[in-house]
C-alpha cells in the first residue's frame, strides 16, 4: 500500500471510529445528524444540503450526469450490557455500528471529499436517514423520498449496507405477526379443568423447529425463505394455566412474492391454530443485474455478486422504480452482535472500488 492509500486508510478508521463514539441507538439520532450536517456544510453550499428531521440529502439532485445515490442509515440498534467503548485494535474497529453502518457512512463522506468533480461518471448525491432499524413506516428515507420526489428519479443507488465488500442483489422481504392462542384459566394443580394457551403453541412450534429453509433461485441468485418466532409472553402466575400466550412470527420471503402471497404463506403455515394480527410488513427486493449501472459496477471493480439474505432498503428503492444494490465495508455476521466489530481494512477497500466506479 503506497503512502497516499495508507493516509486514506487512517483517515477511514479514524472517521468510522468518530461516527462510532457518537451514539444513535434507534430514535436518538439527532446528535450524528448534527455532526454530519456540519460536516455537509464545510463541502457543500447551504442548498445542496436539505435536512428533514434527522435525515440528510447531501448533493445535486439535477446534473448533465446520471444521478447516483449512496445511502446510509444514521441509527443502530440498542447497545448491549456487555459492549465496550469503540476503539481500534489489532486492525478493528470495535463499536456499536462498526459493521452496520457507521464504517459505510465513513466511506461515504470520503469519496465526497476526493471525488474529482472534473473526473466523475456520476452525479453522488448522498443520503444519510434516520430509523432504518424500526418498523418500515417509521423509516427516515420514507419520508425523504415523499418531501424530495426528484430522488425518485435517479439512475441507480447503492445502500452502503454491510455486505462483506461483495455486491448484494435484492433483498428479503418482510413480515411480522402476533400469533395469539386462546385458552381456558384453571388451577395448575388441576390443568384438566382448563387449557393451558401456551400448549397449544406446542403443535407450531415443534412444526416450526423442524422446518427446514426454502431454497428459492431468482434471476440466478439463491435466497433462503425462513420463519421464525421472535418473542413470545403469556401467563398470568407461577399457579395458573395460562388462557392467553402471544408470539411474533417473522417471514421472511424471497424477491418475486409479493406481500399478499407472504401472508397467504403465513395462514397456511399456521393452519387456524391461532389468531394472526400482522403489524410489519415491508416488501422484498429487485433483482436488479440487467440494469448497466449495475453490470458496470461489477465490471469495473470486479467484484463479485450474491443475494442479500436480508431485509434493506433495495426493497424499499425497487419498489418504487429505482434499480439499487447493497456495498460496503461492514461485516453481515457482525450486525447486531454485541462487541460489535470490523476490519478497519476493508474500509479502504470498499473506498478503492467505488472511487473506481465513480470515476469516469
Amino acid at each position: 500500500m503506497g503512502t497516499s492509500e495508507s493516509k486514506i486508510a487512517e483517515t477511514l478508521a479514524g472517521r468510522a471510529l468518530e461516527l462510532c463514539r457518537i451514539p444513535s441507538p434507534i430514535g436518538q439520532e439527532r446528535a450524528i445528524a448534527d455532526h454530519i450536517e456540519a460536516w455537509a456544510l464545510r463541502h457543500y453550499p447551504r442548498e445542496q444540503v436539505f435536512r428533514e428531521s434527522d435525515s440528510l440529502v447531501i448533493g445535486k439532485l439535477s446534473d448533465a450526469l446520471p444521478t447516483l445515490l449512496l445511502l446510509g442509515h444514521l441509527d443502530t440498534v440498542p447497545g448491549h450490557w456487555v459492549d465496550r467503548e469503540p476503539r481500534i485494535e489489532s486492525g478493528r474497529l470495535y463499536g456499536l455500528g462498526s459493521s452496520d453502518m457507521k464504517g459505510g457512512l465513513a466511506v461515504m463522506m470520503q469519496l465526497a471529499e476526493t471525488l474529482s468533480p472534473r473526473a466523475r461518471a456520476f452525479n453522488p448525491v448522498l443520503v444519510f436517514y434516520e430509523r432504518e432499524e424500526g418498523p418500515y413506516l417509521e423509516s427516515g428515507l420514507g419520508r425523504l423520498l415523499e418531501r424530495l420526489p426528484e430522488l425518485t428519479s435517479v439512475a441507480f443507488a447503492i445502500a452502503m449496507e454491510p455486505t462483506d465488500n461483495v455486491v448484494q442483489v435484492g433483498a428479503m422481504g418482510t413480515l411480522h405477526a402476533t400469533l395469539t392462542f386462546r385458552g381456558k384459566v384453571a388451577h395448575s394443580a388441576r390443568p384438566w379443568q382448563g387449557e393451558n394457551a401456551i400448549h397449544k403453541a406446542g403443535p407450531l412450534l415443534a412444526e416450526l423447529l423442524a422446518l427446514p429453509r426454502r431454497q428459492v433461485s431468482f434471476n440466478g441468485h439463491l435466497f433462503f425463505e425462513v420463519f421464525s418466532v421472535t418473542k413470545a409472553s403469556g401467563g398470568r402466575a407461577r399457579n395458573v394455566i395460562p388462557d392467553h400466550f402471544e408470539m411474533n412470527l417473522n417471514y421472511r420471503f424471497a424477491p418475486g412474492k409479493s406481500i399478499e402471497q407472504a401472508k397467504e404463506d403465513v395462514f397456511q403455515r399456521v393452519a387456524g391454530r391461532a389468531e394472526i394480527e400482522f403489524t410489519d410488513t415491508a416488501p422484498s427486493g429487485r433483482v436488479c443485474t440487467d440494469n448497466p449501472h449495475c453490470k458496470r459496477l461489477l465490471a469495473v471493480t470486479g467484484l463479485p455478486a450474491d443475494a442479500k439474505q436480508a431485509w434493506t432498503d433495495v426493497a424499499r428503492l425497487t419498489s418504487i422504480g429505482i434499480d439499487a444494490v447493497n456495498f460496503g465495508p461492514g461485516e453481515s455476521a457482525q450486525a447486531h452482535q454485541s462487541n460489535e466489530s470490523a476490519p478497519t481494512g476493508a474500509l479502504a477497500h470498499a473506498y478503492d472500488k467505488l472511487m473506481r466506479f465513480l470515476s469516469a
